[in-house]
């Protein structure tokens, strides 16, 4: 029986061994890949984080200390636990007052966008005798602008030292809760309050030895007393 004739194979390989040069180039190219693939990621866990912004003094810039030895870094760390998501800005700077920071604080909520606003203020403006009024007012202004651009308000009240005067002392002390009351915010009364025993007296080793600023150990009983706050916020929402 005759064999059938089968037509010659025309089929060729397109295959080629790769140089030196060809891998290194892929290589780049997949690394650049992978890297915009991370920065997507980034950018997309940001914009769904829950981002609460701090604007404050030195009591909350962690004066003195490391950073992560601060009330707000220990606040931010403990929060995750339970709200991975949860991102804290710390845009507090040492010695700002009500003034400052009602300046300042149009910029940050443009670029932060919070969902919350811790206000920790008031306190340099009542050492440097500012009137009652204006440190309201101040702070007022602060509230209307973070509820404006979306963001609900943590207001952390401050107390001054009795020399000032009775009648200062006193208002200064109520002007927090007044604001709370007639802004609807949340509120810590008094962020020291757990620096005291009973009698008001100061516990051992809650002050460095300027006299005025918390002590590393004062830290997380600040960040304990602001997170009863912000878990409650958390909640709520």
């Amino acid at each position: 029986m005759a064999k059938a004739w089968l037509p010659a194979c025309t089929c060729f390989s397109t295959a080629r061994i790769l140089s030196e040069d060809d891998v290194l180039t892929l290589l780049a190219r997949l690394t650049l890949i992978r890297t915009l693939w991370l920065l997507a990621l980034l950018v997309a866990g940001h914009a769904h984080a829950t981002k609460v912004l701090i604007i404050g003094d030195s009591i909350s810039a962690g004066f003195g200390m490391p950073v992560q030895q601060g009330w707000v870094a220990l606040s931010q760390a403990t929060l995750q636990r339970d709200y991975p998501d949860i991102r804290l800005i710390n845009a507090s700077i040492s010695g700002d007052t009500s003034a400052g920071g009602r300046s300042r604080l149009p910029s940050l909520l443009q670029q932060h966008q919070p969902q919350l606003v811790i206000i920790e203020l008031g306190g340099n403006d009542a050492l440097r005798g500012t009137p009652i009024r204006v440190i309201k007012d101040n702070l007022a202004a602060m509230i209307d602008q973070s509820k404006q651009a979306g963001g609900d308000v943590l207001l952390l009240g401050m107390q001054i030292p009795p020399n000032y005067g009775p009648a200062y002392t006193q208002a200064f002390a109520q002007l927090f809760q007044q604001l709370s009351d007639d802004k609807d915010t949340r509120l810590v009364p008094f962020l020291l309050q757990d620096l005291t025993d009973d009698s008001g007296a100061l516990k051992a080793g809650m002050i460095q030895a300027d006299g005025i600023h918390p002590s590393a150990k004062a830290q997380p009983l600040m960040a304990a007393l602001v997170n009863q706050q912000i878990r409650l916020w958390l909640e709520a929402q």
